[in-house]
């Protein structure tokens, strides 16, 4: 349960949504989802990881008058921490000044994660609440990737109150340039070590063409 709320999707199905899915018929499927297994309400070791090994996250919020709005974090891997099993924290870097998640989160703290893995085909939606951290110097250091050139104004922490992760259907297959470079110099390795060992087996065979 997840607060008021009967089923843990009940954060993003409202009796609205629901009306919504009897009309287009989709609704006995996911009320049978609630009945058994239904959403997840705390971070699992799996779900854990995968969140601990994205380099890019959309947050999303909204204001008083229920204007939404999504802001982009990024960082290396690792940049978003699982502090718990129920919370999930990032340090806030400095970026335009437009300080418009910090404000909406100010007035108003439901939050939601997108979290999307274009190599793997995966995403994560993640629903909760969330706060603006200043002046915890120890925190935000514990946050602070490594090496990273970046400066940290806040730390942001994030209360999970439900999350599912979505089918692959219609995410595209994208790579990071890291980890394409990193295959190319893989693959360039290798052919240097076949090359020499076609080498050798000249040597060895007395052919030289």
């Amino acid at each position: 349960m997840a607060g008021s709320h009967v089923f843990a999707s009940d954060v993003a199905f409202t009796p609205t949504v629901k009306s919504m899915q009897v009309r287009h018929r989709s609704r006995a499927a996911y009320a049978r989802l609630e009945q058994s297994s239904g959403w997840e309400t705390r971070i699992t070791p799996e779900c854990a990881a995968f969140i601990e090994r994205q380099t890019s996250a959309f947050l999303a919020t909204a204001n008083l008058d229920g204007q939404p709005y999504i802001q982009h974090r990024g960082g290396p891997a690792g940049f978003l921490r699982v502090l718990d099993d129920t919370t999930i924290a990032f340090a806030d870097f400095s970026g335009n000044k437009q300080y418009i998640t910090i404000g909406n989160l100010a007035d108003n703290p439901k939050a939601h994660l997108f979290l999307i893995d274009y190599a793997q085909r995966q995403r994560i939606k993640i629903w909760g609440e969330a706060r603006a951290v200043e002046g915890d110097d120890a925190l935000i250091a514990e946050l602070m990737p490594q090496q990273y050139k970046a400066r940290a104004e806040r730390a942001i922490l994030f209360k999970v109150r439900a999350w599912d992760a979505n089918c692959p259907q219609h995410i595209p297959n994208r790579f990071d340039v890291a980890d394409v470079t990193a295959a190319i110099e893989q693959r360039d390795r290798r052919i240097a070590e076949l090359e020499e060992e076609v080498k050798r087996l000249r040597v060895v065979t007395g052919r030289t063409t």
